[in-house]
C-alpha cells in the first residue's frame, strides 16, 4: 500500500491525482481508503476515492463515497456533475436533470453544469432543452470545440442540419485535429445522403485516431453506400485489423466479399460470424446473415440479438415520447401505413405498385412513407396517383413520429425489415399501435415492436412457426405480390445481348451475394453437361465479373460461357427474358424478385426449397403456378433437372406454354384477388385491435 505522509492532506491529494492520471486505480483505492481514516471529513479525498472505485466497477461503493463527499461539499460542481453522470449511467436521467438544475440555479451559466445538463436532456430525447443548454455553454466558452460538437449533435436531432454543420465547421476551425468533430460531420453527411463526403470525413477522423476502429468501420459503410465496394472491402479489412474481435466488422467484411465474389478465406470468416451468432454476440446484421448456410433457429437468434440492441438504443427516446393510441371509432376507416425505401424504380416498387393501385378504391385509407426522395420514375408517379405518399427522406425521427402518430395510422407495415435501408429504429419507436413485418426481409424480425408477420403457408410452413416471434398472418396465395401491368420493352437480338446465336441460355439474374461457391459450382456442372450452353448473369460490382470468369476456368468451364448483363431500365431487362431458356434459382437466399419477373415473362424457373423462409419464396411462386415439378428435392436433383430440361427443347416449350396460359388466369398474377385477401387480413387485424384483443395467428 502507498503510504501517505502523516498530517499532509495536500501531498495525499497530489499523489491520488497522479495515480488516477496513470489509471492506477487499485493503488488509488488503497491509498484513499487508508487516508480517509486520517482525514475523514476531506470532501476532495472522498471524491477522488469515489472516482477510483467507479473506474474499478465498484458502483455501489463509489455511490456511497460520492454521496458522502457531496454532503461535505455541496457546492463542489465537479462532484455534482459526477453524481449526475452516475444517475445517467444507472438509467435515472430524471434524477440527473433535477440535480443539475439545482446546481445551475446556484451557479447560473456555469459551462460544465450546462454541458452535463445538455447531455442528460439528450438521453431523454429533450433535444430543444439540450440544444439550449449547449448553446449557453458555447456562449460562455466560445473557444471550446467540444461544446460545439455537442451543440451540433442536438441540432442534428432537431433536423437543423445547416446549423449543425456550421457548429462542426467552427469546431474544426478551432481544432482541425479534433477527430470526434470529423466523425460527427461524416454522420451528418450520411443523414443528408452524401455518402462520398461522409466517407471522406470519417477517413480523416480515422487517420487522426488510428486506434479507433469504429471510425474506419463507419467509413467503410459509407464507401459501400457510395458504391465503391472495393474501397469498402479494404476499409472493413483495415477496421478488423484495428479491432480483431469486432463482430459487426466481421459480418460486413464477409458480406462485402460475397458481393465481390472474393471467396478466398471466406469460410473461416463465415465460421467466426456463425460462432458469434451462436454465442449471442451482438453486431451481425440479420440480412447479412441470411447469405450464410444457417438454419431458421440461427437466423432468429441473430435477428433477436440485433433487435434487442436497437430496443436498448431507442428505449429512452421512446419512453420520453410516451405515445398513446386512442381506439378508433367502430365505423372509422382503417388508416394503413407502409414505410419503405423502395417506393420508386426498385424491385419493391415494381412488385407493390399493382397492389396499391388495386387498393386505391377500397375502404382502406393507405399512406405510403417513402424514406428516399422522388426519383421521377413512372413507379413513383403511379404510387403517388393511387394513394397518399409522404416523402419522409429529410425528416428526423421525431418529425417522422409526429407525422405517423399524428396521422392516426392504425396499422404500419414495414416493407424493408432488415433489408437495404432498414427502418428498425423508426419501427422500434412504436409510432403505430399495430406493426407488421412484410416483404423486404423474408424472416422473423425477432423484435418486440413487430406484432405480425405477413406470409403464406408455403414460405412459412408449420415446422418453421416456432422460429417466428411475431404472430403470423397467412395469405391463401404467395405473399409476394406481382404487378400485372409490367411490360417489357422491345426484345433485342441475341447478338446485341452478347449471347451466342445458338445454344441453351441459363440465367441467374440476382445479386452476387446469392452466388456463393456452391451455387456457382452447381451452375458450372450444368454447363458442362449441356453442350454449347451459357450462363447469363447480372454484372456485379468492381471486378466481380472477372473473378467469376476465373472461377469458371478453375472448374474447367470456358470463361466466355459466362455472359454478363449490365444494369439497365426495368423494361429493357424484362424484355431479355425472351432469350432465357431456364432460370436457375439460388440458395440459401432465393432470387425472389427476379424469379417473379421470369415467370411473368414466360420463362421457366428451377428452384430447390430451403430450410428457412428466405429460401422458400420461389417454391411458393411455383406451387401457386401449378409447377411443383420445377421444385428440386436436393442439389443433385437440381443439377439433373436443369441438365434434362437444357437438353430437351420440347419439355421447355411445354412449360413455356403453361406459363403463357397461367399468366392470364392464375391467382399469382391476380392483383384484384390479392388486394381482396390483403384487405381481409387488414380488417381482421384492425377488428382485434379495436376490441382490445391481442394479436393472434390468422389464416385469411
Amino acid at each position: 500500500m502507498t503510504e501517505a505522509p502523516p498530517n499532509d492532506i495536500a501531498a495525499t491529494l497530489q499523489r491520488l491525482n497522479e495515480l488516477l492520471q496513470r489509471d492506477a486505480n487499485e493503488e488509488a483505492v488503497q491509498l484513499a481508503a487508508g487516508s480517509r481514516r486520517l482525514y475523514p471529513v476531506s470532501a476532495e479525498l472522498i471524491h477522488l476515492h469515489g472516482i477510483a472505485l467507479l473506474r474499478l466497477g465498484r458502483r455501489r461503493d463509489a455511490q456511497l463515497a460520492l454521496n458522502r463527499a457531496a454532503e461535505l461539499a455541496p457546492g463542489n460542481i465537479e462532484l455534482q456533475c459526477n453524481l449526475a453522470s452516475l444517475s445517467l449511467a444507472d438509467g435515472k436521467p430524471g434524477a440527473a436533470i433535477e440535480r443539475l438544475q439545482r446546481v445551475l440555479a446556484a451557479t447560473p451559466g456555469h459551462p460544465a453544469v450546462l454541458q452535463s445538463l445538455g447531455a442528460a436532456f439528450m438521453t431523454t430525447g429533450q433535444f430543444v432543452q439540450a440544444r439550449d443548454a449547449f448553446a449557453l455553454a458555447a456562449k460562455t466558452l466560445p473557444q471550446q470545440p467540444a461544446i460545439r460538437v455537442n451543440l451540433a449533435t442536438a441540432e442534428m436531432e432537431l433536423g437543423r442540419m445547416t446549423e449543425a454543420e456550421q457548429q462542426l465547421r467552427e469546431a474544426l476551425r478551432q481544432d482541425p485535429s479534433f477527430d470526434v468533430a470529423h466523425a460527427l460531420l461524416g454522420h451528418m453527411m450520411h443523414l443528408q445522403s452524401r455518402p462520398h463526403e461522409a466517407a471522406a470525413a470519417l477517413l480523416r477522423a480515422s487517420k487522426l485516431a488510428p486506434k479507433n476502429a469504429q471510425y474506419m468501420f463507419q467509413a467503410a459503410l459509407m464507401l459501400d453506400e457510395a458504391g465503391d465496394l472495393s474501397a469498402a472491402n479494404a476499409a472493413f479489412a483495415d477496421s478488423l485489423s484495428r479491432g480483431p474481435t469486432s463482430v459487426p466488422t466481421m459480418g460486413q467484411l464477409l458480406f462485402t466479399r460475397r458481393r465481390l465474389c472474393r471467396w478466398k478465406g471466406i469460410d473461416g470468416l463465415s465460421e467466426r460470424v456463425m460462432r458469434a451468432v451462436a454465442q449471442g454476440e451482438p453486431g451481425v446484421h440479420p440480412f447479412v446473415f441470411q447469405a450464410e448456410e444457417s438454419d431458421a433457429a440461427q437466423q432468429l437468434r441473430c435477428a433477436t440479438t440485433y433487435a434487442n440492441r436497437i430496443d436498448e438504443h431507442v428505449g429512452a427516446f421512446r419512453k420520453q415520447l410516451n405515445l398513446r393510441y386512442p381506439i378508433p371509432l367502430p365505423d372509422s376507416p382503417i388508416r394503413v401505413g407502409m414505410i419503405s425505401d423502395g417506393f420508386h424504380e426498385t424491385a419493391v416498387g415494381h412488385h407493390i405498385v399493382g397492389l396499391i393501385e388495386a387498393l386505391a378504391d377500397s375502404d382502406l385509407d393507405i399512406h405510403l412513407f417513402a424514406t428516399t426522395p422522388d426519383d421521377g420514375s413512372v413507379i413513383r408517379r403511379r404510387l403517388s396517383a393511387a394513394v397518399t405518399l409522404h416523402d419522409v427522406s429529410k425528416l428526423n425521427r421525431k418529425q417522422f413520429v409526429e407525422l405517423v402518430h399524428g396521422g392516426a395510422i392504425e396499422i404500419l407495415f414495414d416493407l424493408n425489415g432488415y433489408h437495404a435501408r432498414g427502418n428498425s429504429e423508426l419501427m422500434a419507436l412504436r409510432t403505430a399501435p399495430v406493426q407488421v413485418n412484410w416483404l423486404g426481409y423474408t424472416g422473423s424480425s425477432g423484435a418486440s415492436w413487430a406484432d405480425y408477420l405477413l406470409s403464406d403457408a408455403v414460405v412459412l410452413p408449420s415446422e418453421l412457426r416456432q422460429h417466428v416471434t411475431e404472430k403470423v398472418i397467412r395469405l391463401p396465395r404467395c405473399a409476394q405480390p406481382s404487378d400485372p401491368a409490367r411490360r417489357g420493352g422491345q426484345t433485342p437480338s441475341r447478338a446485341e445481348c452478347g449471347l451466342p446465336e445458338n445454344g441453351v441460355v441459363f440465367a441467374t439474374f440476382c445479386e452476387t451475394y446469392s452466388i456463393n461457391p456452391a451455387v456457382f459450382a452447381r451452375c458450372m456442372l450444368i454447363l458442362q453437361q449441356v453442350p454449347d450452353s451459357v450462363l447469363w448473369l447480372l454484372s456485379g460490382p468492381a471486378d466481380a465479373d472477372d473473378r467469376l470468369r476465373q472461377a469458371a476456368k478453375a472448374l474447367d468451364v470456358a470463361p466466355e460461357r459466362l455472359v454478363f448483363m449490365p444494369r439497365m431500365p426495368y423494361e429493357d431487362y424484362l424484355a431479355r427474358y425472351a432469350h432465357v431458356d431456364l432460370f436457375l434459382d439460388t440458395l440459401p437466399i432465393n432470387c425472389r424478385g427476379a424469379a417473379s419477373d421470369a415467370l411473368w415473362a414466360g420463362c421457366p424457373v428451377l428452384t430447390r426449397s430451403g430450410e428457412t423462409m428466405a429460401g422458400r419464396t420461389v417454391t411458393s411462386l411455383l406451387h401457386h403456378l401449378g409447377l411443383p415439378e420445377l421444385i428440386a428435392a436436393d442439389a443433385v436433383s437440381f443439377i439433373g433437372m436443369a441438365t434434362a430440361l437444357g437438353t430437351d427443347p420440347e419439355a421447355l416449350a411445354t412449360v413455356r406454354r403453361h406459363l403463357a396460359e397461367e399468366r392470364a388466369k392464375n391467382a399469382l398474377f391476380d392483383m384484384k384477388g390479392f388486394a381482396a385477401d390483403f384487405r381481409r387480413a387488414v380488417r381482421a387485424i384492425s377488428a382485434r385491435h379495436r376490441i382490445g384483443r391481442p394479436p393472434t395467428d390468422l389464416d385469411v
